[in-house]
């Protein structure tokens, strides 16, 4: 064999190596591309169904907390005896069972015994004197929470969705109310996913599935303390809850709430297929309920085969348009080369021109460079200044975050069992009373929208624009953020800004960061301090700072005093320092963001001791001025 035959035959092995090769990275780029797809598609079907699951369950949640509204329940708790008062309970719950379209409502004592119901008293599965005690949802309702939790019931032997809410007389729980919320609805939704599915509670336990096979089954092999528990609460009211028949790996995604994994083959059971399966799921909101979802992939891996062969056609008509190319440049070589010879002469000849105009155009061209590079170091500079601002704002909104949440689920509540009342009072034709409490819900969704709206303006992303602004407006604006960590902390504020008496030339978005900034500072500083007590001042006409430019409109500064912990021995060496904090999850980038912003003002921030306990932060601000615009600039 000689040589050129050699280079043919391995030729021809690596023009077959690249066909097998490029068929199968073609196959694994596109079966990675379905099964994407087919993760989307699934997921957008699990979104709706899991939105349908919790429409059906949570419209009917709010109704155990109506009850202990009722006359007729609270006298009945107060004379359990009285057959009146019974006859008149159970009417009322018939009626709001009725209205609600629930699968039964009830009112339990203290001792978890069925006082009140909305079924039948003499029918089968009516709950009239029997014990509950032994339930979770008694249990969390009578400790003073809201129990929710899915089990089967202990007369009809009908699973369905629990809900109950402890019934106050003042302080103290004297009994319970409970809902049953039926899940048949769920039933009828399952061709909505299109593939085998289940629906599992926080026990593990398939609670609904569209196999009939997989109900009662578990995911996950439980404890034996916690079958004794399930045993105890009769939660599953003694069904056998056996193994779910598929190991199925799952990978878990905290942020989203889903769970993923793959079923390998030879594991299909009861209607699944043998081929690979994907196992997609989603965790409802509020309920602790995992959807799952069974999807086939052999559609995903025939579309790949598909694929992988046509790209195996596109790298050998690749290929055979090389070989043909290289042909063409067998052809073509020897009269190139004698065109090179010709050619290098003139080259040569011109080198020099070229290398000296090469040069003038590097050195012109580096300099082009150098100034766009400026330029864009520029920009950046501004663009991350700006969204380090954006960032402190975000991370001020997250620690403030649980008190507007509490805020608001007061005027949420409220809006609830008024609007509740108000349906009721409308299905009795009582337009008046419906009316009076619409009145009320426009109240309180005025006073969410007023707490609402400081938030939207902090948080939003703007650009920043010098003006005329009160310094007392961006005071109030600042400690309306943090009334609830105020209050909580026990912190006494002193604010002697009137509306005004100051006005300075900045940008109102921007000197609220700081202020915040400087009042959070102030907060944690006071966390073990024994009198904590926040003032604020502000005057005019005051020196201008050392570190500022000449100002024709005169200065302005804002004091932020606390009774703290102080300031260290060295403060002035570190305080401005980025990244030093004394704060154990502090960044160490408040104080510095903040001084850049007050900067941008042509103005300064000073910290200092003061006599007593705790330090004193001053903002100097150039004042409003007549003129349009009396920054100072440089």
């Amino acid at each position: 064999m000689n040589l050129r035959t050699f280079r043919k035959i391995v030729s021809a092995a690596l023009a077959l190596l690249a066909v097998g090769l490029g068929a199968w990275l073609g196959y694994q780029i596109a079966e990675r591309q379905a099964i994407q797809n087919l993760r989307v598609d699934v997921n957008h079907r699990l979104e709706l169904f899991a939105s349908a699951v919790e429409g059906m369950i949570q419209r009917l949640e709010h109704v155990p907390a109506t009850v202990q509204l009722s006359e007729e329940v609270q006298r009945l708790l107060r004379s359990p005896t009285d057959p009146a008062a019974m006859v008149a309970a159970d009417r009322y719950l018939q009626r709001l069972n009725a209205f609600m379209a629930g699968m039964s409502i009830y009112v339990l004592n203290d001792r978890g015994v069925v006082l009140a119901t909305s079924s039948p008293r003499l029918s089968p599965n009516s709950l009239e004197g029997v014990d509950l005690s032994f339930r979770p949802y008694f249990l969390e309702a009578l400790s003073g929470r809201v129990g929710r939790h899915f089990a089967i019931g202990t007369q009809s032997n009908v699973p369905g969705y629990f809900v109950s809410h402890p019934i106050h007389d003042g302080s103290r729980v004297v009994g319970v109310a409970a809902i049953k919320i039926s899940l048949e609805p769920v039933n009828q939704i399952w061709e909505m996913l299109g593939a085998p599915a289940l629906l599992a509670d926080t026990n593990q336990v398939v609670i609904l599935s569209s196999n009939p096979e997989w109900r009662y089954t578990t995911l996950a092999n439980l404890p034996v303390e916690r079958r004794v528990d399930l045993q105890l609460n009769r939660m599953y009211n003694h069904v056998r809850t056996p193994r779910f028949p598929l190991d199925v790996t799952l990978t878990i995604d905290e942020e989203n709430q889903s769970v993923e994994g793959v079923l390998s083959r030879g594991q299909g059971w009861s209607g699944l297929s043998t081929h690979d399966t994907l196992v997609s799921g989603k965790t409802l909101n509020g309920m602790d309920w995992r959807v799952m979802m069974f999807s086939d992939l052999s559609p995903v891996r025939a579309q790949a085969l598909t694929i992988s062969a046509m790209s195996a056609v596109v790298i050998g008509f690749l290929i055979l348009a090389l070989l043909y190319m290289a042909q063409r440049r067998r052809i073509f070589r020897d009269r190139l080369r004698s065109e090179q010879m010709l050619a290098r002469i003139n080259a040569e000849l011109e080198q020099k021109v070229e290398d000296r105009t090469q040069a003038l155009t590097e050195a012109n061209s580096q300099l082009r460079r150098e100034v766009s590079e400026r330029e864009q170091a520029e920009s950046t500079l501004r663009a991350t200044q700006d969204e380090l601002v954006h960032a402190a704002k975000m991370a001020v909104l997250g620690r403030l975050a649980a008190g507007m949440t509490h805020e608001l689920t007061q005027p949420l509540g409220g809006i609830r069992a008024l609007a509740g009342n108000a349906i009721e009072f409308m299905s009795r034709k009582d337009y008046v009373a419906a009316r009076d409490n619409l009145g009320i819900v426009a109240s309180l969704a005025e006073k969410m929208g007023a707490i609402i709206h400081p938030l939207r303006t902090f948080a939003r992303k703007t650009t920043p624009r010098l003006g005329e602004v009160d310094v007392a407006h961006a005071v109030s604006n600042a400690l309306f953020l943090y009334q609830t960590q105020l209050t909580q902390s026990g912190i006494e504020v002193v604010n002697r800004i009137g509306p005004g008496d100051v006005m300075a030339w900045c940008d109102i978005n921007r000197l609220e960061q700081v202020l915040i900034n400087l009042i959070g500072n102030a907060i944690d500083a006071m966390a073990t301090a024994p009198d904590k007590i926040l003032t604020l001042e502000a005057m005019r006409g005051v020196d201008a700072p050392e570190d500022a430019a000449l100002c024709a409109a005169g200065w302005a500064r804002i004091d932020v005093l606390d009774t703290g912990c102080g300031l260290a021995d060295d403060f002035a060496t570190h305080l401005f320092e980025p990244f030093y904090t004394t704060k154990p999850r502090g960044m160490g980038l408040g104080l510095i963001i903040s001084r850049d912003i007050v900067r941008d003002f042509g103005g300064s921030i000073r910290a200092s001791r003061r006599n007593g306990p705790g330090a004193c932060f001053s903002i100097h601000l150039p004042l409003a001025g007549l003129s349009e615009d009396p920054t100072p600039r440089t």
